[in-house]
C-alpha cells in the first residue's frame, strides 16, 4: 500500500520540525505557505480532536503520524482498533530494506500488480525511502521511535493473541502495597462502567436510573467494593456476582423490600444470562491475561512511554460494546486519580467511533465517553476520535473538540454535517460556503485543519508515516505480532499450587494440638479436571500488621498482608520466609474442614504450641530485618514517590512534571520575543504600506508624464510658445518619476531590512529553542529508600496451619 505523492514542495529540514512539544503532521499547501511544515502544539490535544474523512482520503496515515509524533515526544497512548489497522504501528524498519518488508506484503496486492512478493516489497521499500526522503525523514527517525516508546498489541477476548482479563474481579482491588486505595467516586464510576459492559453483552437495557438490572448489578458491586477484601476473601468477580444476584448481601432496594423490587424469580432469569458467560467456552479468554490495568497500557515495564493497541476486529459488535464501556470506565477511574495539569499526559484515541457515539441513541460508551470528553481536559488526557461516516456521530458532544481534521468526504450529506459540527466550534466569523468550498476540493492525503487555539485553518498534505500501511493483518500476523510485543508472563492464580507433588502422602488426617489453627484452601475447579485423588500439603499461612512511615514522602500506611509459606518437614529445618507467597487482595477461600471425600494428606514435620510460637517470633523477626516498602525518590526534582506508586508509575510522573517544566520554559521563551516580533511585524506592515503607496505615486507619475509628452507632441503642430512650455512639463515629469522610483527602491529596501531583521530574530528564537531542547530531557534518575516497618507496630494477627492442594492431582486446561 502507497501513500507517496511525486510532486509537491521541496521537504523540510529536521531543525524546521523537530521542535518541543510539537507534532510534525506534514506540510502546507495554501499559496504563500506551500512546503512549510505543520507543526501541532501537544497541549492542543487536551481539548481532544476529530478525524473525519472517506476511505481512501488518508485518514488512518494522518492519526498514525499523530500517534508517532506522540510516542516520540514520550506521550503514552490507548489506541482502540475496531477495524485491526493500528497493529501497522508495529511495522517499523529504520533499515527500510525490502526483506524486511517481505513477510508482511499482502500477496494479492502483489498479483494484481503483477509483481512476486519480493518484487513488490523491493518496490514498497523503495516507496517508503522517497515517501520519507520526500517529508523530510529518514531511517533514523523510525529507530527513534522504536528506542523511545514501547508498543504493545493486546487482543482482548482472544486467548491466542494478547488477552486481557476483563473477567476477573469487577471492583477496583484494595490491594496492600500495590495501589493507592481507591476513593467512593473511583468504585462508583468504576461499576458504572463494568455493569454498562456487563449488561451490554447479555443484551439488556442499560439505564442507571430505569433499569433494575442496571441498579441491583450496581448496589451488589458496590457492597463489595465496600466491605473489601480481607485475606480470607477476595474482590468480586463473575461467579460471585451471579451468586449475589440469586442471593443479595442486602435486604432493601431503596425503601422497598428487594424481592418487591426485583422478584427473585426475575432475578433467576438475569443469574443464568450471566452464569452463561461463565459457563461459556468462547468467553473463557477474558478471564485470562494481563489486568486491564491503565497505568500498563500507557507505561512499560522499563518505563519507556506505551502505546498500547487494543485490536477488536475479531469481536461481535455485543462484545465490543462490553469491551469499550469497561475500558472507558477503567480510563475515567485512572484519570480521575491524576493531578491536574495543563500539558499532555496521555492519548486516547479510537479508530472508527461509529456506533459507539451515535446521535441519537444512548450506548454505555457514549455516557462514558461524553463524561471524558468534558473532564479530560483538567487532567492532561487528550481524545482523539476518527470516522468515515460523520453523519453517525453526536455533534453537540463533539462541540467539546478544538480541533478538527477534516479530508475528502462520501457524499453531500456528509459535509453538511460535518459544516453543522464545524460552525459549533468556529465561533461567530464562520464561513460555511468559503469552508465548504476548502473541503470539497481536497485531494488524497490533503487535509483542512481548524485548531481553535490558531488564528487561522490550515491545509496541508500529511506527512510520510513511520509504520508500514500494510493494512488490517491476518490472524496469524497478529498472533505473531502479540508474541513479539508481550513482555511479561502471565499472571499465576489466587490458588495455584505449588509444581513439586508431596511425598509419601497418607491417607489419615495428621493430629497437630488443640491450640493450632487449621485451614484448608479449596481447590480452584472452574474449569479443571478431577484425574487424582487430591493431596493437601502443609503450609503456614500469617496474617501479619505492617505500619511503615516516612516523612518526606508523606507515608503514613498500615498493611495487613498474608503470607503462605511451605511447612519445614523436620524440626531443624527453618521456615524461609523469603520465599513465601504474599496475597494482596486475591480470593483465598479457606475453610476450617477439608474438601468432602479427601483422604489424602502428605506427611507433616513436628508440630506442637512451642514450634508454633517459635516460628511465630521467627516471621516477626524476618519482617523488622529484611520486609521493606520501596520508596522512590528524584534527586534533581526533589520530589518522592507516594505510597503504592512503583517506579514506571513514578517515572511517568517524573516525565509529565519535566514535561510541564519544558512546556513553560517554552512558553516564556515565545512570550519574551512575541513582543519583538510584535513590533517588527507592525513596521513590516507600515512599510509595505508605503511602498505599495509610493509604487502608486509611481505610477501616476509615469502616467502624467506619458500625458504631456502626447500633449507636447500635439503642440508642435499650434505654436512654439506651447511647444516649450510643454518640454519644460516633460523635463519636470521626468524628474518627478525618477525621484518616484527612488522613493519606491527606499521603500523597497525598507521592507526587505525589516523582513530581514525579522527572520534574524526568528533565528534566534530557534537557536534558544534549540538550546533548551538539547537541555530538556523528560527522564531523571530515580533514587530508591528502602522503608523498613515500624518495629512496634508490627503484630501477627492470625498464624495457622494451612493445608493446601497440590498440582499433581488437578489438570488444569491450557
Amino acid at each position: 500500500m502507497s501513500h507517496h505523492d511525486d510532486d509537491g514542495p521541496p521537504p523540510p529540514a529536521a531543525s524546521h520540525y523537530e521542535k518541543l512539544g510539537a507534532f510534525y503532521l506534514g506540510q502546507r499547501t495554501e499559496p504563500g505557505h506551500a512546503g512549510a511544515p505543520v507543526l501541532y502544539d501537544a497541549r492542543d490535544l487536551t481539548t481532544h480532536g476529530l478525524c473525519v474523512g472517506m476511505t481512501g482520503s488518508g485518514k488512518t496515515g494522518l492519526c498514525l503520524a499523530l500517534l508517532e509524533e506522540a510516542a516520540i515526544d514520550g506521550v503514552g497512548a490507548i489506541c482502540l482498533d475496531p477495524k485491526g489497522d493500528l497493529t501497522n504501528l508495529l511495522l517499523t524498519f529504520p533499515e527500510l530494506r525490502p526483506e524486511d518488508f517481505a513477510p508482511w506484503i499482502d500477496p494479492a496486492e502483489a498479483t494484481r500488480h503483477g509483481r512476486t512478493t519480493e518484487d513488490h516489497a523491493a518496490t514498497v521499500a523503495a516507496d517508503w525511502r522517497a515517501g520519507l526522503r520526500a517529508s523530510g525523514q529518514d531511517g533514523g527517525r523510525i529507530r527513534r521511535l522504536q528506542e523511545t516508546t514501547d508498543i504493545a498489541l493486546f487482543t482482548p477476548g482472544r486467548a491466542s493473541g494478547r488477552p486481557l482479563s476483563l473477567l476477573g474481579d469487577l471492583v477496583p482491588r484494595r490491594e496492600e502495597g500495590a495501589a493507592v486505595p481507591p476513593s467512593p467516586a473511583d468504585v462508583e464510576e468504576r461499576i458504572d462502567g463494568v455493569v454498562a459492559g456487563l449488561l451490554s453483552l447479555v443484551g439488556l437495557e442499560d439505564d442507571p436510573i430505569q433499569s433494575r438490572e442496571h441498579i441491583l448489578l450496581s448496589l451488589v458491586l458496590a457492597d463489595a467494593a465496600t466491605k473489601g477484601t480481607p485475606p480470607d476473601r477476595g474482590g468480586l468477580d463473575l461467579g460471585g456476582l451471579v451468586r449475589a444476584v440469586i442471593e443479595p448481601p442486602f435486604d432493601r432496594v431503596g425503601v422497598l423490600e428487594c424481592d418487591a423490587f426485583f422478584p427473585a424469580r426475575d432475578r433467576q432469569k438475569l443469574a443464568l444470562s450471566l452464569n452463561h458467560l461463565l459457563a461459556s467456552p468462547a468467553f473463557s479468554a477474558w478471564r485470562q491475561g494481563e489486568p486491564l490495568d491503565v497505568d500498563r497500557l500507557l507505561r512499560a515495564p522499563d518505563g519507556r512511554p506505551r502505546v498500547s493497541i487494543l485490536s477488536l476486529a475479531h469481536l461481535s459488535d455485543r462484545e465490543r460494546m462490553f469491551f469499550v464501556a469497561t475500558l472507558l470506565g477503567a480510563v475515567r477511574t485512572w484519570m480521575r486519580r491524576q493531578p491536574g495539569t495543563s500539558s499532555l499526559r496521555a492519548l486516547l484515541y479510537m479508530d472508527e467511533v461509529f456506533g459507539f457515539f451515535p446521535p441519537v441513541a444512548e450506548p454505555p460508551s457514549k455516557r462514558i465517553m461524553l463524561s471524558l470528553l468534558k473532564q479530560a481536559r483538567a487532567f492532561g488526557l487528550g481524545i482523539l476520535l476518527a470516522t468515515q461516516n460523520p453523519v453517525d456521530l453526536d455533534y453537540k458532544g463533539l462541540s467539546n473538540c478544538g480541533t478538527w481534521m477534516l479530508g475528502r468526504l462520501q457524499t453531500q450529506r456528509d459535509l453538511d454535517r460535518v459544516l453543522d459540527g464545524l460552525a459549533g466550534v468556529g465561533g461567530g466569523g464562520f464561513d460555511r460556503a468559503a469552508v465548504a468550498a476548502e473541503i470539497a476540493g481536497l485531494e488524497r492525503r490533503h487535509f483542512y485543519l481548524h485548531n481553535v487555539h490558531e488564528p487561522e485553518p490550515v491545509r496541508f498534505r500529511t506527512r510520510w508515516v513511520l509504520s508500514y500501511l500494510r493494512g488490517p493483518l491476518t490472524r496469524d500476523q497478529t498472533d505473531a505480532l502479540c508474541r513479539r510485543s508481550d513482555a511479561s508472563p502471565a499472571a499465576t492464580g489466587a490458588n495455584e499450587a505449588p509444581s513439586v507433588p508431596p511425598a509419601a502422602p497418607q491417607p489419615q488426617r495428621p493430629v497437630v494440638g488443640a491450640d493450632v489453627e487449621e485451614l484448608f484452601l479449596a481447590p480452584s475447579t472452574e474449569g479443571a479436571t478431577r484425574t487424582t485423588e487430591l493431596v493437601y500439603a502443609p503450609h503456614l499461612l500469617a496474617t501479619v500488621t505492617l505500619h511503615y512511615t516516612h516523612r518526606y514522602a508523606e507515608l503514613d500506611q498500615w498493611l495487613t498482608p498474608t503470607l503462605i509459606v511451605p511447612f519445614p518437614p523436620t524440626k531443624r529445618a527453618r521456615v524461609d520466609w523469603k520465599r513465601a507467597t504474599w496475597r494482596r487482595g486475591e480470593s483465598l477461600r479457606l475453610s476450617p474442614e477439608p474438601t468432602p471425600g479427601v483422604t489424602s494428606f502428605a506427611r507433616l514435620g513436628p508440630l506442637d504450641d512451642d514450634r508454633l510460637d517459635a516460628l511465630r517470633r521467627d516471621l516477626k523477626q524476618h519482617l523488622y530485618r529484611h520486609e521493606t516498602m520501596p520508596v522512590f525518590y528524584c534527586r534533581p526534582l526533589r520530589l518522592w514517590s507516594r505510597y503504592g506508586e512503583s517506579a514506571e508509575q513514578m517515572g511517568a510522573r517524573v516525565s509529565l512534571v519535566l514535561r510541564e517544566q519544558r512546556d513553560r520554559d517554552v512558553a516564556k521563551l515565545r512570550a519574551r520575543y512575541a513582543p519583538r516580533i510584535q513590533r517588527l511585524d507592525e513596521r513590516l506592515r507600515v512599510a509595505r504600506q508605503k511602498a505599495d503607496q509610493q509604487r502608486a505615486e509611481r505610477r501616476q507619475a509615469g502616467f502624467g508624464t506619458a500625458f504631456e509628452v502626447g500633449a507636447t507632441v500635439m503642440s508642435a503642430f499650434f505654436g512654439r510658445k506651447r511647444y516649450l512650455t510643454g518640454a519644460r512639463q516633460i523635463a519636470r515629469g521626468a524628474a518627478r518619476t525618477r525621484r518616484e522610483q527612488g522613493d519606491v527602491a527606499r521603500a523597497d529596501d525598507n521592507v526587505a531590512a525589516i523582513q530581514q531583521a525579522r527572520a534574524d530574530l526568528e533565528r534566534e528564537l530557534e537557536e534558544e529553542t534549540a538550546h533548551l531542547a538539547a537541555a530538556a530531557t523528560l527522564e531523571a534518575p530515580l533514587d530508591q529508600k528502602p522503608v523498613k516497618p515500624t518495629k512496634g507496630d508490627i503484630a501477627i494477627e492470625r498464624f495457622a496451619l494451612l493445608w493446601r492442594p497440590t498440582t499433581p492431582s488437578w489438570s488444569q486446561p491450557s
